[in-house]
């Protein structure tokens, strides 16, 4: 491994926002491109950092391969994690450093996060059906879909979601 997973220094909020919106707009993503108003929230991590942990992947010369934004429930970020549960979102990982497991370490750190997290059973997320290399990480790592709790942010986009059972529910 060529990199380190930490949090994520205000020096680098604004490369990791840039990696994020890119990601999403590159993979096509976002239903408006440009315009879509979720692209301000991608890029915008120093909001995420005020409520939420937010760790990235660095290489050894300090270039930022990725990050994702991990959050306990009740928190402002939680989209899907409801009391015992931890959740991950955006997940993102610039183009160049695809393939190089930096998405993979990410998961694997909010799921060390998520173990050491006090009263978390289970770690969540949310995931569009199109984003088939991250379902892969996801199943590889343990993460089974709970269908159950599919929901859609807006109309017409739909999410999957995942879980990975951490300690069994008191």
């Amino acid at each position: 491994m060529d990199f380190i997973i930490r949090r994520a220094e205000p020096a680098e909020y604004e490369t990791l926002g840039a990696i994020t919106a890119e990601a999403y707009l590159g993979d096509g993503l976002l239903d408006f491109g440009e315009d879509d108003e979720y692209l301000h929230t991608l890029r915008d991590v120093a909001a995420r950092v005020e409520d939420a942990e937010v760790l990235v992947a660095v290489e050894a010369q300090g270039r930022v391969l990725g990050g994702v934004t991990f959050v306990v429930s009740g928190g402002p970020w939680a989209d899907i994690a409801r009391e015992g549960e931890a959740e991950f979102r955006m997940l993102a990982v610039a183009r160049e450093g695809r393939g190089k497991g930096a998405g993979e370490a990410l998961v694997r750190a909010c799921v060390d996060r998520a173990l050491v997290t006090d009263g978390c059973v289970r770690l969540v997320l949310s995931t569009q059906p199109s984003m088939h290399t991250a379902h892969r990480i996801y199943e590889r790592l343990g993460f089974v879909r709970t269908p159950e709790r599919d929901w859609e942010p807006v109309p017409g986009l739909a999410l999957l979601t995942y879980a990975l059972e951490l300690r069994p529910t008191p």
